[in-house]
Order: C-alpha cells, then sequence, then structure tokens
C-alpha cells in the first residue's frame, strides 16, 4: 500500500505563510516541531495549533501527533513574553531568515488565510445565512480590517508586487470561499474587495518599510510635500519584473554589512586556491546573498564591479545557485528537460516556415538543409540547431550575439566589443556553433567563463542575467523571452506578439 504524504501549511506569523511536505507522519509533536525548526531556521520556543476539521477548522492545541490530519493548517504559537511587544496595527516583525525568503511562486489557486477567531465565527454563520436567504453579510470596520490584513500578508508571502490580475483572483477567491461578502451592486460581486485590497497591499508595504524590509525599503524615500527635489514616487521603481522570488531580502538575523564583507573576502580567499572547497564557497555564497543583491539592485554597481567583489559568480556552479536562489527552480535540469520536451515540435514549425520565403525562411532552410534534427542522434547538435533557429524564426538578428572564430589562431579571440554574447570557438569555424571546442560566455568585453556547448552558453548567459540584474540583449528580446515566459515557466503573462503566436504553435502541435 502506497504511502500517502502530510501536506501542511504553516503559519509562521502574521505575514509569513510556509507549506511543509512529509512523506510520513513524524513520530512525535516534539519531532514535527524540531523538523519544523530546522526547515524555517526559527530560533524561538513554540508551540503548535492546528484547524480542527470536527469543529469547522477552529484552532486546537497538538498535544497528540496522531491527532494531525493528513492535510492540515497549522500555526506556530510563540509564549506570551514573546508576543507581548506585538501592540500596534503599525508593528512588524520582521522574519527571522530571509536569505532566500520566498520558496514558492504566486499559486494556481490563493490559499485563503484563517482570519482572527471572531471574524472566522461571523463568516461562517452569514455564509450560513446567505445560503439560506442570499443575504450578504455586512462587516464592521474592525473586522474588514482583519480580513484586508491578513490577505495582504498572504499575498506578500508570494509576492511584494502584485499586478491587477493577482489582486483580481484574490478578491474573487474571497467572495467564493465566503459567498456572504459578495457585493450586491458589484457586477463581479468583489470588485470593491479588489480596490481594498490595493489601498491595503500599498499600506503594507509601507508599514515593512518603516519596518527595514528592504525589498519594499528600497523604493521609499521619493518625491514628496517636504521632499519636493526627488524623484517621482511612480519612476524608477526597483521590483521584480522576471519573476524573482526573491528579489532584495534582507540580511540574515545577527548579521550586518561588516559581517557579510568578512564573509565576502574569504569567499576571495577561497576562489584563488587551486583546491577550492566548494561546499563552503556555496555556504558563504548563500550567507551573502542579501548583500550581493544589496549591492547589484540598491547600490546599482556596474558589472565589472560586482564581478571583481564577487568572483564566485565566475564559476558555473555558483552561477546556478544564484539563478536558485532567486528563482528557486533548478536551472539545467529544468532548461534541458523543457527545451528536449519541445525540440521535435519546434522543428516541425520551424521546418514549416524554413518552406516560405523571405530572410528568415532563407536562414532556417539553410540550417536544417545542413543538419536535419530527425536524422541527428546528438542531443547537443539537436539542442544548438533548435536555439540557433528559434532568433531567425523570431525575426532577429543574432550577428553581434552569436560569433564564431578557429581555434588554430595563436591569441585568445577579441571579445572585447562585445557587451553580451556567445563566442564558439573550433577548429571549423563554420560549424563551431554544432561541435567547439568551447563556448565563450562574453559580458562587457570580458570572459565570464566557457563551457562545452552552445545550449551550456545560452543556460549561464541567462542565468548571468538574472544574478547581475541585467537586460535582455536589444536585438533578442523575444528570444529570452521565449526562454524565460515559455522554456523556464518564469511569469507567462503578457507575451510578446511574436512570443505568443510561437506558443500558441507549439501547444497547437501537441
Amino acid at each position: 500500500m502506497a504511502t500517502q504524504n502530510f501536506l501542511l501549511h504553516i503559519h509562521i506569523s502574521t505575514d509569513i505563510v510556509r507549506k511543509m511536505i512529509l512523506s510520513t507522519r513524524p513520530e512525535s509533536v516534539d519531532e514535527l516541531k524540531r523538523m519544523i525548526q530546522e526547515k524555517f531556521k526559527l530560533d524561538f520556543d513554540f508551540s503548535l495549533s492546528y484547524e480542527d476539521p470536527d469543529f469547522d477548522g477552529q484552532l486546537c492545541s497538538l498535544v497528540d501527533i496522531e491527532e494531525l490530519p493528513q492535510k492540515a493548517v497549522l500555526k506556530v504559537v510563540r509564549p506570551e513574553s514573546d508576543t507581548s511587544s506585538i501592540a500596534s496595527d503599525d508593528t512588524i516583525i520582521l522574519p527571522h531568515a530571509m536569505t532566500p525568503e520566498r520558496i514558492d511562486k504566486w499559486p494556481q489557486v490563493f490559499p485563503m488565510p484563517t482570519f482572527s477567531y471572531e471574524v472566522e465565527l461571523v463568516l461562517n454563520e452569514g455564509n450560513s445565512t446567505y445560503q439560506r436567504t442570499g443575504k450578504s453579510l455586512k462587516l464592521t470596520r474592525g473586522q474588514k480590517h482583519d480580513i484586508l490584513e491578513a490577505l495582504a500578508a498572504t499575498m506578500h508571502s508570494f509576492k511584494a508586487y502584485p499586478n491587477d490580475r493577482e489582486v483580481s483572483v484574490v478578491a474573487e477567491a474571497l467572495v467564493t470561499h465566503h459567498p456572504c461578502l459578495k457585493e450586491p451592486g458589484s457586477k463581479t460581486g468583489w470588485y470593491g474587495w479588489k480596490n481594498s485590497l490595493k489601498f491595503k497591499m500599498g499600506n503594507y508595504r509601507a508599514k515593512l518599510s518603516r519596518a527595514g524590509f528592504q525589498e519594499v525599503a528600497v523604493n521609499s524615500g521619493k518625491r514628496s510635500k517636504n521632499n519636493p527635489n526627488r524623484q517621482a514616487a511612480h519612476t524608477g521603481i526597483k521590483r521584480p519584473k522576471r519573476a524573482e522570488l526573491n528579489y532584495l531580502p534582507n540580511f540574515p538575523r545577527g548579521e550586518d554589512a561588516a559581517s557579510l564583507e568578512q564573509l565576502r573576502l574569504q569567499i576571495i580567499d577561497e576562489v584563488k586556491k587551486t583546491d577550492k572547497d566548494h561546499i563552503l564557497i556555496t555556504k558563504s555564497m548563500q550567507s551573502t546573498f542579501a548583500l550581493r543583491r544589496k549591492e547589484i539592485i540598491s547600490d546599482d554597481l556596474p558589472v565589472a564591479d560586482i564581478l571583481e567583489r564577487w568572483p564566485a559568480l565566475k564559476m558555473e556552479s555558483q552561477i546556478c545557485a544564484e539563478f536558485h536562489r532567486i528563482t528557486n527552480i533548478n536551472l539545467k535540469n529544468h532548461f534541458f528537460a523543457v527545451l528536449d520536451q519541445h525540440t521535435p515540435r519546434l522543428q516541425s514549425i520551424f521546418r514549416k516556415k524554413a518552406s516560405r520565403t523571405g530572410k528568415a525562411s532563407d536562414v532556417l532552410g539553410q540550417l536544417f538543409t545542413t543538419y536535419d534534427l530527425q536524422e541527428q542522434v546528438d542531443v547537443h547538435v539537436r539542442r544548438a540547431v533548435v536555439l540557433q533557429a528559434l532568433p531567425a524564426y523570431l525575426h532577429e538578428d543574432t550577428s553581434s550575439f552569436l560569433r564564431t572564430c578557429d581555434d588554430g589562431q595563436s591569441r585568445e579571440p577579441d571579445v572585447v566589443d562585445t557587451p553580451l554574447g556567445l563566442l564558439a570557438v573550433g577548429a571549423d569555424p563554420q560549424n563551431a556553433m554544432f561541435h567547439p571546442v568551447k563556448i565563450l560566455v562574453v559580458l562587457e568585453g570580458n570572459t565570464i567563463i566557457d563551457v562545452p556547448t552552445l545550449a551550456d552558453g545560452f543556460v549561464m548567459l541567462f542565468a548571468l542575467i538574472y544574478a547581475l540584474h541585467l537586460a535582455y540583449p536589444k536585438t533578442l528580446v523575444n528570444t529570452f523571452d521565449f526562454i524565460q515566459k515559455v522554456l523556464m515557466g518564469l511569469e507567462d503573462e503578457k507575451l510578446k506578439p511574436k512570443v505568443l503566436s510561437l506558443k500558441n504553435d507549439l501547444l497547437t502541435e501537441l
């Protein structure tokens, strides 16, 4: 008989909600507490309560592990001495570990938080009345505030700046879960809730900013009545734009710029060694992630300065690790798996295009005449053909991005005039993209790393764009948009027309 996983939704504080999956039931409540402490790095004592399904989800202290439901909502409860300082609505307690903080992207189904005992009681009675009479519930100001505050905290656990569609999803989920909150005067039944949530998120971010939460504090200090010469409030906003989960985290508790600087210097010393301690480098890079993001996002240091200060970002393992810290996605596994999955369909789409007339068709025709993917068994060549065909299909110029050179030349290839690109070095420059000796990944005229295949080069460059907060090459915006949103699955909203057309064709081929 197959074992069933335990799915836990853990409320650590009002603004921190996490998911935890266990393969088996823990041996005891203390064992479960220890697992929660280790996973979420909690350094305080607490007890656990759970929503009892036998009593309409009311909180019940967890004292016997056998009482734990297969799918449970748990609440971390601190002793009174730890929570007595939380007195006002303007107080925000920052989470303990913020490097990284978010582990989940915006959910397909928004998880409705548990409100205060009073509000949950009122909503249960209101829903019963609504089912009988169709009459909506009229909330007090305090009750509505409690609902909006809890929803804002849950939204923030996924995203500090949710877009209009995401706020609409939350508002709709609220009235779907609690139909007594539907607005009789609204066409959708939740339009007013949507507006209220937008205002509440703004207020919530302002409170977090005052508390020192860097992801939103970086946008404070804009133009105001008292500071008329500062930047306008709605310009130059620094926020995640490519589905970054951990965009600008706070320093870990107990650390400051000085202590993290010491770790940075240790990383430099370790990278210089011939026999590097990769475990130590990874651990130190994880600990200093917040300092690095501050320098990249807030301080806006030049790329050359960042790479000089953080030489580990020239190591393939750390480039992949940094991408994972930012997006919580395994870069190479995900990219290659999805690319290989779609290669047959992409080949079919590109071949149809090649049979027509036009500049893009000529490029594709020449490419597929040389390399027939149906006969090609080398997976690296198959990937290289698709990645070369992709920009051609999207009518984008790769002449300054993809270049080749002869491996037999006496000196190193000149890349000084390459702002961002890939240089294929091979014995035969005509086929260097498909059978390279090495692929050089170039940023601002400097070789960052060399990798064995063109696909590896695309992966490393894509990760470096995220790690260093760079813009996509202007001549290849559609290509990288496709890689980000279709292949990597990072925020597929607002696809550019050509990318949307290719995605539709790709799905139609299924």
